[in-house]
């Protein structure tokens, strides 16, 4: 009976490795066409190079992100880089379609994000969804920035997660993917850029896959912002190791 029971442990752990091993073989190790258009969009606007931007944008389009998409995209950066910036990409977008336009090209719209019927309040949505990317619950007594600045938390959760993140044009892995691009970009913001890498593991993104993303960074904006990517990443796989 002994033996068997211990048969029966040594036959779940085998199991159990066969199949994390498999889960490793089935992640995704390269970003596909439509997640690479969105680093390097997002990379570019953040340093505001709009010149490399104007085919960027047109090679995200052939790739076959959506218009609505692209414009989810632009105006999501700018929770992290500014509105000017974001501004600066949007109207970059808009003389791309009008060139396309005057050629015959009729792109895309895309879908419109849903809209939000939830009774609850904007701060507990946002709560939620932080939570839902972090996998870490939202309780306990505030720390650090949140604690010296109630109003900014108040900021993050109502607006940034709330009104932004709840936008379903985008899913968290795109999203993440144009806040890490542009916090690689702009630099000076490693611990921030550390949280949000990984968050991106978290909501599916893999290492090899970001590490495809610091690549793009680095042929697009510089080796010194993709340098420094790389350490933050190479801290943050470590950890989780």
């Amino acid at each position: 009976m002994r033996i068997a029971f211990i048969s029966m442990i040594v036959g779940w752990f085998i199991a159990f490795d066969q199949l994390s091993a498999q889960n490793q073989m089935n992640q995704p190790a390269t970003l596909s066409p439509k997640e690479q258009s969105i680093v390097v969009i997002s990379a570019l606007t953040a340093k505001g190079n709009l010149q490399k931007l104007q085919p960027a944008l047109t090679a995200g389009l052939n790739a076959g992100l959506t218009v609505n998409e692209i414009k989810e995209v632009l105006v999501h950066l700018y929770a992290y880089c500014g509105f000017p910036r974001s501004i600066r990409g949007l109207q970059t977008f808009m003389a791309v379609l009008d060139e396309r336009k005057k050629k015959g090209i009729t792109d895309n719209m895309g879908k419109k994000a849903t809209t939000i019927t939830s009774r609850e309040t904007k701060y507990e949505r946002g709560k939620r969804t932080l939570e839902q990317l972090t996998g870490q619950p939202e309780t306990g007594p505030k720390r650090g920035y949140a604690a010296f600045s109630p109003e900014i938390d108040v900021f993050l959760k109502e607006h940034l997660f709330a009104d932004i993140f709840e936008r379903d044009v985008l899913s968290y892995a795109d999203r993440e993917l144009t806040t890490i691009s542009v916090l690689a970009s702009i630099g000076g913001v490693e611990p921030m850029l550390q949280s949000h890498l990984g968050i991106c593991l978290h909501v599916g993104l893999t290492e090899p896959q970001l590490k495809q993303a610091l690549t793009l960074i680095e042929t697009n904006v510089g080796k010194t912002e993709a340098e420094a990517g790389r350490v933050v990443l190479t801290q943050v796989t470590t950890s989780k190791h």
